[in-house]
């Protein structure tokens, strides 16, 4: 399958999942909708490689790699991020966690002795900055009180957190290692450390079993995390954790596309020009990555 191919399955479905979880907020904990959605997820690959008669076995010392990537990218950087969503606005969230393609090229650079490209760098701060204009009112009314700014650090710590991840999916796949196989395992570990930090913290496990929250729950299970996170971490394989990154630059305008039809949202000039910039951005990501 295609390069732009995947970019685009990931950037499609990840914009649409901020109107999933926005449903999944409120009834259930966020710890406990996290860990329900990994087990899912984790679940129906499983079944799908069953299928397929394709083995799961791995080496042991794969499985502390594992682990990681799920603790990181299934687990507590979904965690951090809910809860950060409770306090701010999600335009705000998304600007932040825009901020995880550098995060990729710098932990790219530490962990795997990747060269830093200055047109990924370049088109990254150029799309950085076409997502505050876009953001620009939630930018301008926020008030580092306590709360929000608690929440501010943990949707920074829940980015740095998902860089980790990626680089840990980056060195699995440079082992070998299936993605939708290395995707069974770190979802299911995610799945269970958030259980188990569930009943340790006392937090009740509970399902709301409405049509909106399961509804959500499968959409964000089978698109938002089997698909997406297929399409995705295949993308980081071929083309690097920093360039696969931009994605995350560009599915927030996903989100107010639909936001545009579903939320009555308003474009103005700033937000316009905004766009028009982070399209930019990414031209030179992949005109960087092309050359």
């Amino acid at each position: 399958m295609h390069n732009w191919i995947l970019y685009s399955l990931t950037v499609v479905i990840w914009g649409s999942t901020w109107i999933g979880i926005k449903y999944q907020l409120g009834v259930v904990d966020p710890m406990a909708s996290v860990a329900h959605r990994f087990l899912l997820s984790a679940l129906l690959i499983w079944l799908f490689l069953l299928l397929r008669r394709q083995t799961l076995r791995l080496r042991w010392r794969d499985h502390p790699f594992l682990l990681l990537q799920g603790l990181c990218l299934f687990c507590a950087n979904y965690y951090l991020v809910y809860h950060a969503e409770m306090e701010l606005t999600s335009g705000l969230v998304a600007v932040v966690f825009s901020s995880l393609m550098m995060f990729n090229v710098i932990n790219s650079a530490l962990f795997m002795g990747s060269r830093i490209h200055a047109g990924v760098v370049f088109g990254g701060l150029i799309g950085l900055m076409g997502m505050a204009a876009v953001f620009w009112p939630e930018l301008d009314a926020l008030d580092l009180s306590d709360k929000n700014f608690i929440a501010l650090l943990y949707c920074l710590t829940g980015t740095a957190l998902a860089s980790f991840g990626n680089i840990i999916a980056a060195r699995n796949r440079r082992h070998d290692i299936p993605v939708l196989v290395t995707n069974t395992w770190a979802m299911g570990y995610g799945a269970v450390a958030m259980y188990l930090a569930a009943i340790f913290s006392g937090t009740s496990i509970t399902v709301d079993w409405s049509a909106p929250y399961i509804l959500s729950l499968l959409y964000l299970s089978i698109f938002g995390s089997v698909i997406a996170f297929w399409a995705y971490l295949t993308l980081i394989g071929r083309i690097g954790a920093d360039r696969a990154g931009y994605a995350n630059l560009v599915f927030p305008l996903v989100a107010l596309l639909i936001s545009t039809f579903v939320e009555d949202y308003e474009w103005t000039l700033p937000a316009l020009l905004g766009m028009v910039t982070v399209v930019v951005g990414n031209w030179l990501v992949m005109r960087a990555s092309r050359t």
